[in-house]
């Protein structure tokens, strides 16, 4: 029976690490279509966000039937609620990788851009993803603890490019669509950025018992 149970477990792993790898995709896509202006790697974002709904609906199938069938306890039922949690968090950041590769397509050849801190924004948000779907993966306490940390850097580059793109605007009225856009897309930043953050979170929680990592948390 615990034989099973554990090829049931590590099969969900699997498409876990599935399922963020086809985010991280996500996000590449939808960021390239955006800095480079290529509308192929926004529709390579928008087909991906289809494959990120599938697999949630497989990994949340594949938890209600360890939950049903097996009965976990203890730690093995802290990683099945992490999970079902964690693939909620992938699933908006598929969402929002979409919603950026169709805001881009309004952005080709808008000089608004040039100036901001939106490519910085891409890239730490995109590493903050990343590293939340390796701490867990490698069952890594530390770096799930420094994602959360890093979210502080995503905010400070939403603020910077708000106040930059105020400044365009001051300058230039005429372009306050793109303007909006672009502060629009760097909010879909920062939300993936929060989603990062609620994964780290589950994942200590799955450690630890915590989603502080300080230890079991009583009365909750």
């Amino acid at each position: 029976m615990r034989r099973r149970f554990d090829e049931q477990l590590e099969l969900l792993h699997t498409s876990m690490i599935r399922m963020g790898a086809l985010c991280e995709d996500a996000i590449a896509s939808a960021t390239k279509a955006l800095l480079e202006g290529d509308a192929s790697f926004g529709e390579k974002a928008m087909a991906l966000e289809q494959d990120i709904n599938l697999q949630e609906r497989e990994i949340e199938q594949a938890c209600l039937r360890l939950l049903l069938h097996q009965q976990p306890v203890a730690g093995d039922l802290r990683t099945i609620t992490a999970a079902q949690k964690m693939v909620t968090d992938m699933e908006r950041i598929g969402d929002q990788a979409a919603d950026i590769a169709e805001l881009s397509a309004f952005m080709q050849g808008s000089p608004v851009g040039s100036d901001v801190h939106i490519a910085d924004m891409a890239r730490a948000t995109i590493k903050m993803v990343t590293d939340s779907i390796d701490s867990f993966v490698a069952g890594n306490q530390a770096k799930a603890t420094a994602v959360i940390a890093y979210d502080d850097v995503v905010d400070d580059l939403f603020s910077k490019i708000k106040g930059e793109l105020i400044q365009q605007l001051v300058q230039d009225s005429s372009l306050a669509e793109d303007c909006l856009d672009l502060l629009m897309i760097a909010k879909y930043f920062e939300r993936i950025g929060d989603h990062a953050e609620n994964i780290a979170e589950w994942v200590l929680y799955a450690l630890t018992g915590s989603k502080t990592g300080s230890g079991p948390e009583e009365g909750r």
